[in-house]
């Protein structure tokens, strides 16, 4: 079953925070080569988190006020 555009914008959020979380273990264990690689990863998925949520955000009509 194909995923909404809402929950596929919260996977990736999600995918994020985990690649974020996983970064910050791999700098605390001193694997500076997967905490960048992580961190790099983490942004990417942050930012078409970012874009797909504008995406729908645009397409969400708000009631004017009179």
């Amino acid at each position: 079953m194909p995923q909404s555009r809402n929950d596929q914008a919260a996977d990736l959020h999600i995918s994020a925070a985990h690649a974020h979380t996983f970064a910050a273990a791999a700098h605390r264990r001193g694997d500076l080569d997967a905490a960048d690689e992580l961190s790099t990863r983490a942004q990417d998925y942050s930012m078409e988190a970012a874009e797909k949520t504008l995406e729908i955000a645009k397409q969400i009509r708000v009631p004017q006020r009179s």
